[in-house]
C-alpha cells in the first residue's frame, strides 16, 4: 500500500466522529442469564498492577446451580442490552449486550496501522508463542529489528497438549506490531502480528506522527 493510497484525511475523520470501538459481549455457556448492568452504566476493565483487580460484573450464569461471574476486560459505557433474554436460559456464545469503549490515541494509531500493515493471521484456534530463537532475537534486538521471510520458523502452535511449529508464508518484512499475548488463547483467522517490508517504513513513521500530532 503506498501514500498515495491512503486518505488520512478521511480516516482521521472518520475516528473524530465515531471515537469508539464496540465490544460484543457473549455468554461463555449456555445457563440462566441475570444481568448485573443496565444500558447507559460505566464499567471498569481489568486493573492493577499485576491485573489482578477484576472489572464490573456484567452478568451471571446459572446451570445447575452453579454460578458464573463475568466481568469487563475494558472500560466504558453499556451500549446495549439484551434485556429481553432477562431470567432466561440462553446458549453459549449469545450476543447479550455492548460495551462502547473511548480509544485512545495509541489505539487510534494501532486500528490505523492495521490497515496499513499485512497481518499474519492464526492458522487454526489455539494458542500462540513466538519460536525460541526468533524470540531470543526479539529480546535481544526489539521486535521492529527483527527480520522475518518465507521458511523461517515463526511461532509455536500450542493445540490439545500438543505444539506445532509454524512456518512464515508471507511477505519478508519486519515484525511491526503483535496482537497476541503468549499462552491466550486466539480465534483462527485473528491477525497475530503486521508485518511491514522495510521500504514502507517512514510511511509507517509518518502515520504515527501525524497522528500523534493532529489528534488531542
Amino acid at each position: 500500500m503506498l501514500e498515495q493510497d491512503i486518505d488520512f484525511d478521511a480516516i482521521l475523520s472518520q475516528y473524530r466522529a465515531d471515537p469508539f470501538d464496540y465490544m460484543a459481549v457473549h455468554t461463555s455457556h449456555t445457563g440462566r442469564l441475570r444481568f448485573k448492568v443496565r444500558e447507559g452504566d460505566a464499567v471498569e476493565g481489568i486493573s492493577g498492577k499485576f491485573h489482578h483487580i477484576p472489572g464490573t460484573l456484567l452478568y451471571e450464569l446459572e446451570r445447575e446451580r452453579n454460578l458464573k461471574q463475568i466481568t469487563a476486560v475494558i472500560n466504558g459505557q453499556v451500549d446495549m442490552v439484551r434485556s429481553d433474554l432477562e431470567g432466561g436460559f440462553v446458549e453459549a456464545g449469545e450476543h447479550i449486550l455492548t460495551i462502547k469503549h473511548p480509544l485512545k490515541k495509541r489505539e487510534i494509531i494501532e486500528y490505523i496501522l492495521r490497515q496499513v500493515l499485512t497481518p499474519y493471521r492464526a492458522p487454526e484456534k489455539a494458542k500462540y508463542f513466538f519460536a525460541l530463537d526468533l524470540q531470543a532475537r526479539i529480546d535481544k534486538y526489539g521486535q521492529r529489528a527483527v527480520a522475518i521471510k518465507p521458511g523461517d520458523e515463526i511461532l509455536t502452535m500450542s493445540l490439545m497438549k500438543r505444539d506445532t511449529p509454524v512456518y512464515y508464508d508471507g511477505e519478508p518484512g519486519i515484525i511491526h506490531s503483535v496482537y497476541f499475548k503468549p499462552g491466550v488463547s486466539v480465534e483462527q483467522g485473528e491477525p497475530l502480528f503486521g508485518v511491514c517490508p522495510k521500504d514502507r517504513l517512514p510511511l509507517i513513521e509518518r502515520i504515527i506522527t501525524r497522528v500523534k500530532a493532529e489528534w488531542e
